[in-house]
């Protein structure tokens, strides 16, 4: 543990702004003192006093509630005072402000200062005494911001799932699991003038196989998990005039983007959070795609096109928009032969720039014109008409499917990239034990060491063996007073 993690801390607790109430927390060993000076007198545990709160020379700053928890039974597991006041911004700051100075004041009775060393809190750093004070494990404290951040129902509770420990106890059942095997190889190594064969008669390679299939579960769980968490990014892409803006707009339900019938009115990027199923995607409408060196394209429009292309690199998914009234134009067969040409030159780049593994969606927008009058039944991916709505179900599911989705909200829990990543490492070091079993001769100190690796990597998943650097990296996401 850190020298900073033995220092007091102190934050306002609640969102910046004004509210009916707002919330100053305190944490630290010793704060009797400093209760007495702020509240007047000593407070009962966890019981909720209304009382006035005073600055240095006895002038009330407001009134409101005071709670005092003893530790460990505290969120932090030190003590921890709450001060429940007004929520406008100045008071909250004169309260926070009276708690730094009030902690620095000798106190009459034993000379010394109040609290010192009280100082303000950095983000995270509340929930980061709790996971230090084993009040709560990493995945559990991960959680907690994830429940902030949720900008879905379904993302909500999944990581109030997590928060009750539901990741926890699958990872932890894991571990069991993995401990077991490791002692029966670790028994083999010790003992080997034994003419017993441990693993044999353990049956270590079905358990083994079965530590393999139920982590296989947990993986697939935390990867539902993990999308809930980032969501997806998908942006449509297209020439000009193919309806991008106007699918924008029918999957938000809103008029968010200017739709005209000018080639390149949108210009730079769009973005707009919704939601299908309750997984949250992230929308980008990007500008029409053409030949920069086309003597019509400007060089505003030309910054666009080479931010649209920066969007697509990065994409979760695409939406290749194509116009179907322009597909079949019998008055003008040239135009309709133009119109093709782009669209193959932009299914030629997304080929050419993005990953194999990033899902490309072939979108024919405008099937409600009159001027389509036939359609291929063997042209590949969604029909739609954006301005009817006609299609857009579908485009919605055959998202969610594409990035891996499964309709099974309430088994998920909440998690992140690194937990997935970590998962995969377990099973990537599983693999390498299972060949060692299977083989004529296994090579029990490498296949130890493959379980050891194993296990260390699944213990990174709560935290037991976290780096203190990783820790500072995901506490730092955290806003201040939590």
């Amino acid at each position: 543990m850190l020298a900073r993690h033995h220092d007091p801390i102190a934050a306002v607790a609640t969102a910046p702004g004004r509210g009916a109430v707002g919330i100053v927390r305190v944490s630290g060993k010793g704060l009797a003192a400093l209760v007495t000076a702020i509240c007047g007198r000593s407070l009962q545990a966890r019981h909720a006093t209304y009382l006035p709160f005073v600055d240095a020379h006895g002038q009330v700053i407001d009134q409101g509630l005071a709670i005092y928890f003893p530790a460990p039974h505290s969120y932090t597991g030190e003590e921890v005072l709450e001060l429940q006041a007004h929520g406008g911004p100045v008071v909250l700051q004169l309260l926070l402000a009276r708690c730094l100075e009030a902690a620095e004041t000798i106190d009459a009775a034993t000379g010394r200062a109040r609290l010192a060393g009280l100082r303000l809190a950095q983000p995270g750093e509340f929930t980061e005494r709790a996971f230090l004070n084993d009040k709560m494990d990493l995945t559990q404290a991960e959680a907690i911001a994830d429940l902030i951040d949720a900008s879905t129902e379904t993302a909500a509770r999944s990581a109030a799932r997590s928060l009750s420990g539901e990741f926890s106890k699958e990872v932890h059942a894991l571990l069991n699991q993995l401990v077991h095997l490791r002692m029966l190889v670790e028994a083999t190594l010790d003992f080997p003038e034994e003419d017993i064969d441990f693993l044999q008669k353990a049956d270590a390679q079905g358990q083994l196989t079965g530590l393999q299939q139920t982590l296989a579960g947990v993986m697939r769980r935390a990867q539902q998990g993990a999308i809930l968490r980032e969501g997806i990014k998908v942006v449509i892409a297209g020439q000009p005039n193919a309806g991008k803006s106007s699918l924008l707009n029918a999957l938000a339900g809103a008029e968010l983007a200017i739709v005209t019938p000018i080639a390149g009115t949108t210009r730079d990027k769009v973005t707009q959070l919704i939601q299908i199923d309750g997984v949250p995607l992230h929308v980008v409408d990007t500008a029409g795609l053409r030949d920069s060196l086309l003597p019509e394209v400007g060089e505003v429009e030309k910054i666009g096109i080479a931010r649209a292309w920066q969007e697509i690199e990065s994409a979760d998914a695409v939406l290749f928009l194509h116009d179907l009234t322009r597909q079949h134009t019998p008055d003008d067969p040239h135009m309709a032969q133009s119109y093709k040409a782009g669209d193959a030159a932009i299914a030629a780049d997304l080929a050419g720039k993005l990953p194999v593994t990033t899902p490309v969606i072939d979108v024919w927008n405008k099937c409600d014109s009159a001027l389509v009058a036939v359609l291929d039944e063997s042209r590949t991916g969604v029909v739609i008409s954006a301005k009817t709505g006609a299609g857009l179900e579908q485009l919605r599911q055959r998202l969610l499917a594409l990035v891996g989705w499964q309709a099974a909200p309430e088994g998920v829990f909440m998690a992140r990239e690194r937990h997935v990543q970590a998962l995969q490492q377990v099973d990537a070091q599983l693999a390498k034990a299972a060949s060692q079993l299977r083989a004529r001769a296994p090579a029990l100190d490498l296949l130890a060491e493959d379980l050891r690796q194993a296990q260390n990597a699944l213990s990174s998943v709560t935290g037991a063996f976290t780096p203190d650097d990783l820790l500072g990296e995901i506490f730092s996401k955290f806003c201040i007073g939590k």
